[in-house]
């Protein structure tokens, strides 16, 4: 089955509910989108949301190796030659993750369909169904009680918040929102690189009657040396988010000891479902716990994210809520949310 066109475009999407985290506010996002086509009608899809703050890749970028004929080589590319495909998209962007993944996401796509299975099933399927968390941004205590009761009111029960600004108002925010929200709703934090290691272990001491789930990236990136200094029960509560691009980085948080207890894989990150299933495979190994995560990003990409989540038997928490503040999107469907859980539907 060849490929007969590849087209790709930008779209801008506007957020319903714009938000601040500690390095900026955020009330747009731009996607680019790729779209192959083969002779029979099948039409497989791919988005890429690049976030240069995180891995140096802007929209500019991607757009330099997917639209206006960049993508010309696949034309004629047989879609049985999945592998290789795959390590062309590779050598051809090297620099561009999400550009990557945008093309490597609709290659799974066309995939999938041509054999007439969902592609975590191709994959080989680990789960079913995990709850997601949703996401609270940075914002005054009131503003934030109300938007996590709301968050309640539409069945959901993980709740990720924002922080990283100033510790002692992380923690009287948290100790507020644990009041409100009671002690059956899970609570996950990420200050987005904003704390030292002294204040790190600060924030563990004083909110361990919190009970909070884990702690996301709370030291800048490049800051590996000193989170191993971390005690290891401190350690194993962190998961790594920034520090974690691809499956280099992966190995370097592995060795000598794991840096960490949980790896956060975005496809935006490391450059598509091949490589995020590589860097699953040695957390599988290591004993490292996967949370699966997102960008601002369309339907499109979060369900080939889902779908390579359910593929790994690392996988234990998911932060795929990156479609639900879109004010619009191009697709619909691609995955089902009930009650706050995420499933696949039984389609390619």
């Amino acid at each position: 089955m060849k490929i007969t066109a590849a087209h790709a475009w930008v779209e801008s999407f506007a957020l319903s509910r714009p938000y601040t985290i500690a390095f900026k506010f955020i009330d747009r996002v731009e996607n680019v989108i790729v779209r192959l086509e083969t002779a029979s009608g099948l039409v497989g899809l791919g988005a890429g949301s690049p976030e240069a703050y995180v891995t140096g890749e802007t929209i500019e970028a991607c757009q330099a190796v997917l639209v206006d004929g960049a993508l010309d080589w696949l034309i004629g590319q047989d879609i049985s030659e999945l592998a290789g495909l795959c390590k062309q998209v590779q050598a051809r962007m090297p620099k561009q993750p999400a550009a990557r993944a945008a093309v490597d996401m609709a290659l799974y796509d066309l995939l999938a369909q041509h054999l007439g299975q969902p592609l975590v099933r191709l994959l080989g399927q680990e789960h079913t169904s995990l709850p997601t968390s949703i996401t609270i941004g940075i914002m005054p205590l009131a503003e934030m009680l109300t938007e996590a009761e709301e968050h309640l009111g539409r069945g959901f029960r993980i709740l990720k918040v924002k922080i990283g600004l100033s510790l002692e108002e992380d923690i009287e925010k948290l100790t507020k929102l644990r009041e409100k929200v009671g002690s059956e709703i899970l609570i996950r934090v990420d200050p987005n690189q904003g704390y030292t290691a002294q204040q790190v272990e600060q924030f563990i001491d004083q909110t361990i009657h919190l009970d909070l789930e884990f702690l996301e990236q709370p030291m800048p990136a490049s800051e590996i040396a000193e989170l191993r200094a971390l005690p290891e029960v401190i350690r194993q509560q962190i998961a790594l988010d920034e520090s974690l691009l691809d499956e280099y980085d992966a190995l370097n948080l592995l060795m000598p000891t794991p840096v960490c207890g949980i790896f956060n894989i975005k496809l935006m990150k490391c450059g598509g479902i091949t490589p995020a299933l590589r860097i699953a495979t040695l957390a599988e190994m290591a004993g490292i716990k996967l949370m699966w995560g997102c960008m601002d990003e369309s339907i499109i990409s979060i369900t080939a994210a889902l779908h390579a989540a359910f593929a790994s038997s690392a996988t234990r928490y998911l932060d795929l809520d990156g479609s639900l503040d879109l004010a619009r999107d191009i697709v619909t469907g691609g995955f089902v949310l009930e009650e706050g859980y995420l499933s696949i539907r039984d389609l390619p």
